[in-house]
């Protein structure tokens, strides 16, 4: 299949004209993420989606092959938005199986200059990209956001990614970031900040740390089974 790196663009694939809210992320703004303690912490995920079935909602696919990095406003809306997908309660708290944790790290970035996103904070942020909620509330809903991240991408060429209000902790603001946009930058846009977040999110420090972030939310991470 023909993709970006044979010259060939694929979006926009529709005639209609977007015209996306644009929000500056500020220079020296901190941005949490959840990810797999073997990618480094300001790895970009090169998982690709399928076109139409398995993946997250605004993961590059082979018809628009970007990277991903999904970061939040804090640790909390950070570790929410990762583990707390389809979590129900039981009784006054969720519990949040073991795995989840197992084997993923929270990590801290700072931007080291302004960041240009998309913003689909506001329903006439929406409005302006002609979607309604249903694109980010859905969960039947993954493979019409991937595609319409892509229609957004190309008639945003400036944004370095798209930014939402979080499902999980609301009115806190999640993120997902482009590697293409990035890497057409001068220079490096984002630094880790070492010694912050949580190195093992399953060990028993680990643990103990992410529980006490996600108390205000009645949620924990239950104890691995020995």
């Amino acid at each position: 299949m023909n993709d970006r790196t044979h010259g060939i663009t694929f979006f926009p694939m529709i005639e209609e004209e977007l015209h996306p809210n644009l929000k500056t992320i500020p220079a020296g703004t901190e941005l949490w993420r959840v990810h797999k303690s073997t990618y480094r912490a300001g790895q970009f995920n090169p998982k690709l989606a399928d076109i139409h079935f398995f993946g997250g909602r605004f993961e590059g696919t082979p018809l628009d092959p970007y990277h991903s990095l999904y970061v939040a406003d804090s640790g909390l809306t950070a570790v929410a938005e990762s583990m707390l997908r389809s979590v129900a309660w039981n009784g006054t708290m969720r519990e949040i199986p073991y795995a989840v944790a197992h084997g993923r790290s929270l990590s801290v970035l700072r931007t080291t200059c302004d960041l240009t996103v998309v913003s689909l904070i506001e329903e006439k942020d929406l409005a302006a990209v002609r979607r309604t909620a249903d694109l980010l509330d859905d969960e039947r809903s993954y493979a019409t956001a991937r595609r319409w991240a892509s229609e957004i991408r190309a008639q945003a060429p400036d944004a370095l990614g798209l930014v939402w209000q979080s499902r999980r902790n609301r009115p806190q603001e999640a993120m997902v970031l482009f590697h293409d946009r990035f890497d057409a930058l001068p220079g490096p846009a984002l630094e880790v900040l070492p010694g912050r977040g949580i190195a093992d999110l399953g060990s028993p420090e680990g643990l103990e740390e992410v529980n006490r972030l996600l108390d205000p939310l009645s949620a924990r991470v239950s104890q691995p089974l020995r």
